[in-house]
């Protein structure tokens, strides 16, 4: 079982879904079933990027001052009298550096396969990104990660603990037209194509039965 599986189906996830729920309008098993799709795309777009120097470098600077994981301590506190706006702005921010001008197509993936309006998409995966960024800053302090090498193995934990040669399938999943960028690959990837049997596809199949 994953890390985002475990989060999502203990007392922790409970509040995050139930606090998203509300501030979006939305029911929470449709709360719950973006956040099972949305939370692994962010981690498998980090995973991309730490494959650079420069993607590397960001996220760790990123992790060192200013998601060092203290919000996963409080996750229901987020949402009492309302989320702050500070903190939907930065989940805009993560979101534009993970997917970039990619991020609508991301949205309307997980919209078709979720049947959750685009709208609400982009409202709960904007919220859910600091939280993913204090999830990944929480591990990385637990196990002294200091390097490229180490971001790289803890986002595959983070995405299942897959052995390598699994971590090379799942690259090739998310990047399933070999062109360097899983992004637009996100829409058949979360559409269950022939090609999703395993990997991000698996994961959501083992939280929902699908």
């Amino acid at each position: 079982m994953s890390v985002i599986q475990d989060l999502l189906g203990s007392r922790m996830g409970s509040d995050l879904i139930r606090g998203l729920a509300k501030e979006t309008g939305q029911a929470e098993d449709k709360t719950a079933e973006v956040l099972a799709m949305a939370m692994p795309t962010m981690l498998g777009a980090m995973k991309k990027n730490v494959r650079s120097p420069q993607g590397a470098e960001g996220l760790m600077n990123a992790l060192s001052s200013n998601h060092s994981g203290d919000i996963m301590e409080n996750l229901s506190g987020i949402f009492e009298g309302g989320v702050d706006q500070s903190f939907k702005n930065d989940g805009a921010g993560i979101l534009g550096h993970l997917f970039g001008s990619n991020q609508p197509a991301v949205e309307n993936a997980l919209s078709q396969r979720s049947g959750v309006n685009p709208e609400a998409i982009s409202q709960i995966i904007q919220m859910a990104a600091p939280i993913v960024m204090g999830l990944i800053g929480k591990q990385r302090a637990h196990s002294q990660i200091s390097d490229a090498g180490g971001l790289d193995s803890l986002l595959g934990g983070l995405l299942g603990g897959q052995s390598q040669s699994d971590l090379g399938s799942l690259a090739s999943l998310l990047d399933a037209d070999g062109d360097g960028s899983f992004l637009d690959d996100v829409g058949n990837m979360l559409g269950g194509s022939s090609k999703s049997g395993g990997g991000l596809g698996g994961l959501l199949g083992g939280i929902f039965g699908r």
